[in-house]
């Protein structure tokens, strides 16, 4: 295949209404991900069914869209990047649509799946498409405006179930969630993103797999998938006992703990905000080392707060040194194997949610041996470790 040179002589113009489009892609593809978890217990009482069975439903969607990313990449590769976005984006919205007329809680486990493997063929993709429109001098900063528009529909999905819980119900607010997704694929289908003509030829089965086995021989390709492993273990694996954590030092629990991920998200709007002049004052080797601090520095903050508002500042600043280090990563993968951009994409999205669904039992385990505070105290160090390693870029 021949290598997909970034148009470098595109106009400004061009690339922010790249960014715009893939954006309301990405953010109804996160609307999505989180959007049943408030309603939980109001699920297990409608469907006579435990607390934890019906937490089953945030695996469901988590799961398929970790594994489906080795099958998208490729496919991405073969037949266009944006094509697959396009189709994933009127697949999720049929899922989603779906969902309210559930009869049971198995039916619903198995919409929010195939939603999920939907959800998985947006996000990663785009990151890849911005890899082969936008020059690699201007790619960092395009592709963390694109992580807004994630994030956005991260919170988004959160608010609009607590706010309209009352008014809607999960039948109602999932309808709205894939009315969303339904309206993002119109868009996309009336008019698509500007870029790179994108090949269209036969998926080959046996070359993609070779392909990953030429991705992972890269010792750079195996640094950065490691590392994005490492952080889905640190830094989402410790979310789920904010709350406990909170709760055994009487400083708060279910809504300092919201708060504290609230702030998180809000963490990487901050990075977006900084990150072109951050680049052009110290450079991303020297960005990544600070951004492993900041996150060390806050994992320590979680340990050691005596207060919930504290507590809720670490949180800011866990988001804003994460978004520097995976933002960062995300940007070297783009380039880790041009020819084969879609699948050495998809790679990294697949590692990091191999991570984000290992770490709550490994921080859980950690915790348990070490004990909070020493347990965080290792995390922190691993992740400074992690951004002086990264800022080698060897």
């Amino acid at each position: 295949m021949p290598r997909m040179a970034p148009h470098s002589a595109d106009p400004p113009q061009r690339i922010r209404r790249l960014i715009l489009l893939l954006g309301l892609a990405s953010f109804a593809g996160a609307l999505t991900a989180r959007v049943t978890d408030p309603f939980i217990a109001a699920l297990a009482a409608e469907f006579e069914v435990t607390p934890n069975r019906a937490a089953l439903l945030a695996t469901a969607y988590a799961l398929p869209f970790a594994l489906i990313q080795p099958v998208l990449g490729p496919f991405g590769d073969a037949l266009g990047k944006r094509r697959i976005i396009r189709v994933a984006l009127c697949l999720l919205a049929v899922f989603t649509l779906a969902a309210p007329f559930a009869p049971d809680l198995t039916s619903l486990i198995l919409l929010r799946g195939l939603a999920g493997a939907a959800a998985g063929g947006i996000m990663p993709l785009t990151l890849a498409a911005v890899g082969d429109a936008v020059p690699m001098r201007e790619r960092q900063v395009a592709l963390s405006r694109l992580i807004v528009f994630a994030i956005g529909g991260q919170i988004a999905g959160g608010a609009l179930a607590g706010l309209l819980a009352p008014l809607m119900g999960w039948r109602g607010v999932l309808g709205l969630c894939g009315g969303l997704a339904l309206a993002a694929a119109l868009v996309m289908l009336l008019a698509p993103p500007p870029g790179p003509p994108e090949p269209r030829s036969r998926f080959d089965p046996v070359r993609a797999v070779r392909r990953y086995g030429a991705i992972l021989r890269l010792p750079a390709a195996r640094l950065l998938y490691g590392a994005v492993l490492v952080e889905g273990v640190l830094i989402f694996g410790s979310f789920p006992y904010f709350a406990p954590w909170l709760q055994a030092r009487g400083l708060g629990g279910t809504l300092e703990a919201g708060l504290a991920v609230a702030a998180f998200g809000c963490g990487g709007f901050v990075y977006a905000a900084v990150a072109r002049p951050l680049l052009a004052r110290i450079g991303q080797s020297r960005m990544v080392v600070l951004g492993g601090a900041l996150a060390g520095l806050a994992l320590l903050g979680f340990a050691l707060a005596p207060l919930a508002l504290l507590f809720i500042a670490a949180g800011l600043l866990l988001g804003v040194g994460f978004y520097m280090v995976h933002n960062s990563i995300q940007t070297r993968v783009t380039e880790v194997a041009p020819e084969a951009r879609g699948s050495a994409v998809s790679l990294h999205a697949f590692h990091f949610f191999v991570g984000q669904s290992l770490g709550p039992v490994l921080v859980g385990l950690a915790s348990g041996a070490l004990g909070q505070a020493p347990a965080l105290a290792l995390a922190a160090a691993v992740m400074l470790a992690l951004g002086l390693r990264l800022g080698r870029r060897g």
